[in-house]
């Protein structure tokens, strides 16, 4: 019988979430509206909140809300330079908020994000069949791994200040599995190879 190898040979970056909520008026061409929402327990930079977002509604340049800058900062340079380039400009300012979770997957999630001048509501519900995302070191061409349960929603919703922001979640097929663009991706690891 083959040996079992039961700890990953890798060593962890962070461990957390990074759901995600992205909008389309093209029928996913583009996506008009993009959001990284981190929720970090663990990470050499401690832990913490942060917000990456894309939206016309706050002018259509990037903007990064977080309750520890150091965290956001340690996520620009690790992994949202793989995922999304313009949420790795570490030339973009931090805007202190608070961060606080309402709901539950079996119904509806709700992130708010509150800084001095503006409130975010990120709203998902209506899951698909969730799955577990395994990519170690390499794959894709990434040098980083990823272990992640995806929670795929078919509905979302993006309020800022009031304003329900528009466009539509799109379905989509990714790693050989339905899902959607607005994604629950929660118990999330990185990894990279042991130095």
């Amino acid at each position: 019988m083959p040996e079992v190898q039961l700890v990953d040979p890798n060593d962890p970056v962070m461990t957390g979430e990074n759901s995600f909520l992205r909008l389309s008026t093209d029928g996913g061409q583009t996506f008009v509206h993009r959001n990284s929402h981190w929720r970090v327990l663990w990470s050499p930079a401690g832990q913490g909140h942060v917000l990456f977002i894309e939206s016309p509604i706050l002018g259509g340049s990037p903007r990064i809300y977080a309750d520890n800058a150091g965290v956001a900062r340690f996520l620009q340079r690790t992994i949202e330079t793989m995922l999304y380039q313009p949420f790795a400009d570490e030339s973009l300012p931090i805007i202190d908020a608070r961060f606080e979770r309402s709901g539950h997957s079996l119904s509806t999630v709700e992130e708010r994000i509150r800084s001095s001048h503006d409130e975010i509501i990120l709203s998902w519900w209506d899951f698909m069949d969730s799955f577990i995302l395994t990519l170690p070191p390499g794959a894709l061409n990434r040098p980083l791994g990823v272990y992640s349960t995806f929670l795929p929603a078919r509905g979302a919703q993006l309020s800022i200040n009031g304003e329900a922001a528009n466009g539509k979640v799109i379905l989509q097929e990714r790693f050989g599995r339905p899902m959607t663009s607005c994604t629950l991706a929660w118990s999330e690891t990185w990894t990279r190879p042991k130095v």
